[in-house]
């Protein structure tokens, strides 16, 4: 899709209003050039030598169309300022809603946290938009207006105009592609230069010696002169542009009053209908330098779909629903999946097969680089297979959709992390449904309630971006907590008590294996106590399953 059918149908969803808009310039337009009529009319009465009330009605007249025309134009601010605002709210909620629903190989070559810097352009699209909507619709209404008002003059008006409009037309025409992919370039390494702070900002102790240093400030300098390279030969278009108008108004102003002039001198215009149509030829002139000048505005606008559309494009998973409280029981079923990460050659998945029923307490075990981050993933639906299939059925041999399953399904993976808000909501995500008892329930099952009644505001407590105020193992105490808390029916967990000490470990994994707790447990860990309580073992080997065995 291109960035001008991006913008369309972005404003094609408030279509609306934009014609509202373009319904008051239109009005406005006509009012405006409505004035020169008056101008004329008032100039023949004063050289008449004579004061009368028509005179006097004329002054009222163009004085109110004045008015007129200017609450033409806060009535547009006020439909462009709501226009503003959904676009915002839009925005907003678009990416709110896709971000976390993008597939895994959409992102797996992406900084995630650059992509949605994209939303930033948001703030160009509202701005850039209203001022189009504004300034382009009244300067292209006025330049058709004006061309038709002085073709009653004399003809040689109407060739001006007519010239207007070509030479909108050639500017537009061999600018408008190389303004484009400038203008896209432009913002590409802009974001680059942003994702890169970022990352001096995450790593901020990483970067603060000497060579680390020089490096952090090197790799900010390409980028940046990367993009001061197309913001420059951006520059040079608009700069083309500016001249070429310049030129166009010099020659145009010179044709005008000499011809004109001749036209006066030569009693085909009176001196009336003479300043009527400079007056007309100026806001014809001024209307094509507000279309022109409006051009670098209709470039950013473009650029900013542009790289929201990016975004957007991206293919998402189903959204997790409710749990079907019909279904009972979750049987995963593999056959001959094939896994590959994009742009790899090398296969993290080969054939493989298995069947877990409810219940089952698995650990799965395998060398650095073997595929078990990678099975996991597959069992939880954060990836999905190249080939083969994956079957979920309930006790009862219904198929289960995906929404279904994720519902039923608690994770703990690499990657996973705490957000900013408080421990409530890094655990219950604002679910109300959760009961108290089942939240105390799994802070008491992951060792957490001791700690949390040392802080002063308990489950309040406010926790930074990642948890940095906390110790590792209670941020993933945290994590492990917030996946047991709806109790779910599968539990996928990799390396989940890692980083806590041997006696903690123990109690949890005691509790995560025990009996009573119906759900499939399925666990990647190198810790030898999994292998001695675990009741199946999978190990995993260069992307094969070498080893099934029951203990």
């Amino acid at each position: 899709m291109t960035p001008f059918k991006r913008l369309y149908n972005l404003l094609k969803l408030d279509k609306r209003d934009v014609y509202q808009i373009i319904f008051y310039a239109a009005f406005a337009g006509l009012v405006n050039l409505s004035l020169p009529l008056g101008v004329q009319a008032i100039i023949n009465f004063i050289q008449s030598g004579q004061v009368s009330v028509s005179w006097i009605v004329l002054v009222i007249v163009v004085t109110l169309g004045v008015g007129f025309a200017g609450i033409l134009t806060v009535m547009q601010l006020r439909i462009l300022e709501n226009l503003q605002q959904r676009i915002f709210v839009r925005s907003s909620f678009e990416f709110a809603y896709r971000m976390p629903l993008i597939k895994f190989k959409e992102l797996y070559e992406k900084y995630a946290p650059e992509q949605a810097n994209r939303f930033f352009d948001t703030l160009m699209v509202q701005k850039g938009a209203a001022k189009l909507l504004l300034d382009f619709s009244t300067a292209f209404l006025q330049v058709g207006f004006g061309i038709i008002l002085l073709a009653f003059y004399h003809s040689f008006f109407l060739v001006i105009g007519l010239l207007l409009i070509g030479v909108l037309y050639i500017i537009f025409k061999f600018s408008y592609k190389e303004g484009l992919e400038t203008s896209l370039k432009e913002s590409t390494y802009k974001y680059k230069a942003a994702a890169w702070l970022q990352e001096i900002a995450r790593n901020r102790e990483s970067f603060s010696k000497k060579r680390q240093f020089d490096y952090a400030l090197g790799r900010n300098d390409g980028y940046v002169s990367d993009y001061v390279n197309y913001r420059e030969k951006h520059f040079n278009v608009m700069k083309k542009q500016y001249i070429q108008l310049v030129i166009f108004k010099v020659v145009i102003t010179a044709a005008l009053l000499s011809v004109g002039g001749f036209l006066v001198i030569n009693n085909q215009m009176n001196i009336g209908q003479f300043i009527a149509s400079e007056i007309i030829i100026v806001l014809l002139i001024n209307s094509v330098e507000k279309i022109i000048f409006g051009l670098e505005s209709f470039y950013d606008v473009l650029t900013s779909v542009e790289k929201i559309g990016q975004v957007t494009d991206m293919q998402i998973a189903a959204i997790p629903t409710s749990l079907d409280k019909d279904a009972t029981g979750v049987n995963i079923e593999i056959e001959g999946i094939n896994y590959n990460y994009p742009f790899s050659e090398k296969k993290s998945l080969k054939n493989i097969c298995l069947k877990i029923s409810q219940g089952e307490k698995i650990v799965v075990t395998g060398k650095n680089g073997a595929g078990k981050s990678t099975l996991l993933k597959l069992l939880a639906g954060v990836v999905e297979p190249d080939h083969g299939a994956v079957y979920v059925t309930d006790n009862y041999m219904n198929r289960l959709n995906e929404e279904t399953f994720r519902a039923k399904t608690g994770t703990l993976l690499h990657g996973e992390a705490l957000f900013d808000g408080t421990v409530r909501d890094n655990i219950l995500y604002g679910n109300d449904n959760i009961a108290n008892a089942d939240l105390k329930w799994a802070l008491d099952a992951v060792c957490l309630t001791p700690y949390i009644k040392t802080f002063p505001n308990g489950l309040e407590t406010h926790i930074h971006p990642g948890g940095r105020q906390l110790s590792a193992s209670d941020v993933q105490k945290i994590l492990l907590a917030r996946s047991i808390v709806h109790r779910p029916e599968v539990l996928i967990l990799e390396e989940p008590t890692g980083k806590m000490d041997e006696v903690t470990s123990d109690k949890i994994i005691d509790f995560l294996l025990a009996d009573e707790n119906k759900w499939t447990l399925i666990v990647a860990s190198k810790n030898s106590a999994w292998k001695n309580k675990s009741r199946r073992m999978i190990t995993v080997n260069d992307g094969e399953i070498t080893n099934d065995i029951t203990l």
